[in-house]
């Protein structure tokens, strides 16, 4: 019975020995980091309109969902969220889910069948690759925001069904795929599109639709949307997005959906309304352009290698896993809360600091949190 778990603490041991040991760090409602290393991209998880939202629906149906959608947790709210979703990207219809891990993993096996080919963005997210691998489809990798290799590799297998698979802003360097030149080579080939948009929704396109919309895509029969509700919109949840008759096959045969209890309607509802002060969030949107262009060229000046932001998204290249970790253990202790990506969060073994743009942190602090940044990198 002892050898398991002997096996796991050499395993530990060995992640620890490589940098890549990984810690959960609780903190307070007041905790007083300043904020680079969260989602919450135009500040409005805490902006009283949304929390008055969540607060009313508590006090209406309660904690929880108390059930799967298809047994008692769908609500008006759900409904309304999902029309309000649709709208927004241009969609036929919209289908909420408890994350946007499940409503990736929900799309791909609904897309998927015993022929079809996966053709997958080398960097795309974990909850994509995941998705891939459960689908039980073969699946095959083009270069990082390559069409031309995606046509290459869709060339490679005519006649097949297939699916093109992207991010929009891409989640650990944050520079944003080339969707209508995707798109145009999934076309080509009779593939379908399917675009991560977590780190665009709210942040890019017109009045933050995403980068779907951006594209000049939204509504096109083959091209299916997913997002996560928690970034810009400050939430909790999943969507997909597309035709009808995707979203009446996710409602009869997902098991992601139709097994899951479903999103609390306090969250729904905070969500709903972070949504209509996004769509009207251009000023916020502006400040956290202005802000990823300031990181990207303060860090620059500074001599770091640093991504250039499509979003709020900015990476700033360590020397190693170790230096890495210790790079943003010295931010926290100096008061800032970075990201940090090593292996296997990485889609290329580098390792980095992922910085994320919150528009609603103070601008002296956000000031102050780049020149400790600078100070004390290794």
């Amino acid at each position: 019975m002892g050898d398991w778990l002997a096996t796991l603490r050499r395993k530990a041991d060995l992640r620890e020995r490589a940098g890549l040991r990984r810690e959960l760090r609780p903190r307070a409602g007041d905790d007083a980091l300043v904020d680079l290393a969260g989602n919450d991209y135009l500040g409005l998880a805490r902006h009283p309109r949304v929390r008055e939202a969540a607060a009313a629906a508590l006090d209406e149906y309660g904690l929880g969902a108390t059930g799967s959608r298809l047994v008692r947790g769908s609500t008006d709210v759900h409904t309304a969220l999902e029309a309000a979703l649709a709208s927004w990207l241009g969609a036929e219809q919209a289908l909420v889910y408890s994350s946007g891990y499940l409503a990736n993993l929900g799309a791909i096996r609904a897309l998927s069948g015993p022929n079809t080919l996966l053709v997958a963005d080398a960097h795309n997210h974990a909850s994509l690759i995941d998705g891939c691998r459960l689908a039980g489809a073969e699946t095959v990798t083009y270069a990082h925001g390559d069409p031309a290799d995606a046509a290459r590799l869709l060339a490679v297998h005519p006649g097949r069904p297939a699916v093109v698979l992207t991010e929009s802003v891409f989640s650990v360097d944050g520079d944003l795929a080339p969707l209508a030149e995707l798109h145009a080579a999934a076309r080509t080939h009779g593939a379908l599109l399917l675009v991560d948009d977590a780190h665009g929704l709210g942040v890019v396109g017109p009045r933050g639709s995403g980068g779907v919309v951006a594209a000049g895509l939204a509504g096109e029969p083959d091209v299916i949307v997913t997002a996560t509700l928690s970034k810009a919109l400050g939430g909790a949840g999943g969507v997909v997005a597309g035709p009808a008759a995707l979203i009446r096959h996710l409602v009869d045969t997902g098991r992601t959906f139709i097994f899951d209890t479903a999103l609390p309607p306090a969250i729904a509802a905070g969500v709903a309304a972070a949504l209509d002060l996004a769509r009207d969030g251009e000023a916020l949107r502006a400040v956290l352009a202005e802000r990823a262009a300031a990181i990207r060229d303060t860090l620059r000046a500074a001599g770091l290698a640093v991504t250039d932001p499509a979003g709020g998204v900015v990476s700033v290249e360590a020397p190693s896993a170790e230096q890495a970790w210790a790079w943003a253990g010295a931010c926290r202790d100096k008061g800032v809360a970075v990201g940090c990506f090593r292996p296997p969060s990485t889609p290329d073994s580098r390792s980095r600091l992922r910085l994320t743009v919150n528009a609603g942190v103070p601008a002296a602090d956000f000031a102050r949190a780049l020149e400790i940044i600078v100070e004390v990198r290794p």
